[in-house]
């Protein structure tokens, strides 16, 4: 017992015996609310991570403090952690409410501030851990060494990142690594798009990006002539590393994170309760990983990402550079694959695929001119689908998903999961009454004397004590085991074994709220050297503090950010996504002999874009051209 508290692990193999000090792995879901938060920890969550009142990178979910507070009373029950997101960039004056936030944030107990503005660490801070958000653009051994040095208790690496990469990073700190593995994808490298503020004075680093990223645009060249007409040139499938899991976890991830926070209920339920089964598949096996909260998980579905909103989906960067990472048709969810449509009649079709469908279905295709297209079923007849709509241009060939399955849905809709804490109980006597005890998986114990008249029962009691002790109706807790320590067959009404076990559970829950520690760092001030001398629009200094953050690792800020001085002909995003790549005329990889001049351009109505391809680095930049 032990040596689980503290992380460590005894272990056979092949007859010997291993001491090895487990990692502890978390999975860290999204929660646009406290209902989502609430059912992603009853569907598996180790984490959540969920928006301040204020001054978080998706500034239409913001939550109250009270909110929060229930969040945080409900998670700490199975260990579960509570991550606040405050990750934009602040103006001098909203520093001293971002402080008084804290503050309350602080005080109910949440486990961690997820951030973006180093002007923050030079606030005056209550103890608490700091997370260096994405936003931060870390993608570098030497930046993640800097916020390790700085205080950091969790890193958020970029999602562009590969496996090597990320080994790379993980050799050079201690720092426990978070990784993006579902959900959408920002073309751009986080925290170093510009275009949505440029276009319309909607800031991505203060949390209220436009997403022109999904707009269809024209692609043409220098002369005029157009490659590609009205595609989402910039918009990506999105990510699934379902299968990469254990993989990570090799190259040192400790946290594994699902994008979200704008997701609704269904997606939350059906996305953490798929990975929760996916990676406690890997750590069942892998006694060097541990999982880091509580809790058993029972479901009432079976979790599949394809029925969730998707884009269709990419490993992206995690094996290098990939074909086919963009939704260039469209940026709407396609959903499941389901099928060929084998035969078109007047008022039915018939599908080849093997999938059931359901009357409400939502299905999609994409027709002759790549635009995606509805259809709803209405009915089925046997292998004949009724659709709702009239006179629908379905072709014998077309490939169809299916983009809302109603029965799953309707599944979700209700209560569809359940977490239990295991927990032995046992019942001893004493010489004036009873002994009462209760264990939990996470060895919190408590135990209750009770004095009770003893007297011989006329029919066995044991099965009887074990089925009445073993019953925790609404609570946390799942009794795994009972056992039964009487010297004779004593009787015990059952009323009042009912009364020992509700008081002994109640106690059992005070203990398990009095046991949760919130680890309460300091953060100090520091004086390293900051890897970048010099600190452009790119570094988003926003306040004095974080500008007086920077001269203090020794950097000079030359540029304030982009949202306080807006600059021409300078990049608007930086991007790993390479559109002459996805086209197959990168003059790197491909045998190009399409006759293109140079430079080339993304048009939407008046908004004209310039690409410009950084073949060293393998980087596209979007410039916005006049």
């Amino acid at each position: 017992m032990l040596l689980n508290r503290c992380a460590y692990l005894l272990f056979h193999r092949k007859g010997i015996r291993y001491l090895i000090k487990a990692r502890k792995i978390e999975l860290l879901a999204p929660a646009k609310n406290l209902e989502c938060g609430i059912e992603a920890v009853n569907h598996g969550a180790d984490a959540i991570y969920i928006g301040a009142p204020r001054f978080s990178a998706r500034a239409a979910v913001g939550n109250t403090i009270d909110d929060i507070a229930e969040l945080v009373k409900y998670a700490h029950l199975f260990n579960v952690k509570v991550y606040v997101a405050l990750n934009t960039i602040l103006k001098d004056e909203e520093l001293p409410e971002a402080e008084l936030l804290i503050w309350k944030l602080y005080k109910v107990g949440i486990d961690a501030l997820i951030i973006q503005d180093m002007g923050i660490t030079m606030l005056n801070l209550p103890p608490i851990p700091l997370h260096a958000s994405t936003q931060i653009d870390n993608r570098s051994p030497e930046k993640a060494k800097f916020l390790e040095d700085a205080g950091f208790s969790q890193i958020v690496l970029a999602r562009e990142l590969g496996l090597d990469e990320i080994r790379n990073i993980s050799g050079k700190v201690s720092t426990p690594l978070e990784f993006f593995i579902h959900g959408a994808l920002c073309v751009s490298y986080s925290g170093q798009c510009y275009l949505s503020e440029a276009l319309s004075g909607r800031s991505a680093n203060r949390g209220t990006c436009a997403q022109f990223c999904r707009l269809p645009y024209t692609l043409a060249d220098s002369d005029g002539k157009v490659i590609k007409d009205k595609k989402h040139l910039l918009s990506l499938k999105d990510l699934n590393l379902s299968d990469r899991l254990e993989d990570l976890l090799d190259a040192g991830v400790s946290s594994l994170k699902i994008e979200g926070r704008l997701k609704d209920l269904p997606y939350v339920k059906n996305i953490v309760a798929f990975y929760r089964q996916k990676l406690d598949s890997i750590i069942n096996r892998r006694p060097e990983y541990q999982r880091s909260s509580s809790g058993t998980c029972s479901y009432t579905f079976t979790p599949d990402a394809e029925k969730s909103f998707n884009r269709g989906f990419t490993r992206y960067f995690i094996d290098g550079r990939a074909d086919d990472i963009w939704s260039v048709d469209s940026p709407k969810s396609i959903g499941e694959p389901i099928g060929r449509v084998k035969s078109v009649f007047d008022r039915f079709f018939v599908l080849s695929g093997t999938k059931k469908l359901n009357n409400g279905d939502g299905l999609c295709y994409l027709d002759d001119n790549k635009e995606l297209r509805g259809v709803r079923v209405n009915r089925i007849d046997g292998e004949k689908i009724f659709p709702a709509e009239q006179h629908l241009k379905l072709k014998q060939g077309t490939f169809l998903y299916r983009n809302f399955d109603h029965e799953f849905d309707k599944v979700l809709s209700r209560k569809s999961a359940e977490r239990k804490i295991n927990v032995e109980i046992s019942l001893r006597e004493v010489e004036f009454g009873f002994v009462l005890e209760a264990m939990d998986e996470d060895f919190n114990s408590v135990s209750l004397v009770f004095d009770q008249k003893k007297e011989i029962a006329q029919k066995d009691q044991s099965e009887n004590l074990k089925s009445n002790l073993s019953r925790t109706g609404n609570t946390v807790f799942n009794v795994s085991k009972v056992d039964i320590n009487i010297s004779q067959n004593w009787f015990i009404p059952a009323s009042q074994v009912a009364d020992w076990r509700r008081a002994i559970t109640e106690r059992l829950m005070q203990v398990r709220n009095l046991a949760y520690r919130n680890k309460e760092p300091k953060f100090e001030q520091t004086y390293h050297v900051f890897p970048e001398k010099e600190i452009t629009y790119l570094g988003n200094v926003m306040n004095n503090k974080s500008r007086l953050f920077y001269e203090q690792h020794q950097s000079v800020v030359v540029e304030p950010a982009f949202e306080r001085k807006h600059r021409d002909l300078v990049p608007l995003m930086f991007s790993r996504h390479c559109i002459k790549y996805s086209l197959g005329i990168c003059p790197r990889v491909h045998k190009d002999n399409t006759k293109l001049k140079e430079p080339l351009f993304l048009l939407y109505n008046d908004t004209r874009l310039q690409l410009v391809f950084d073949c060293k680095e393998c980087e596209m930049k979007v410039i916005k051209n006049a």
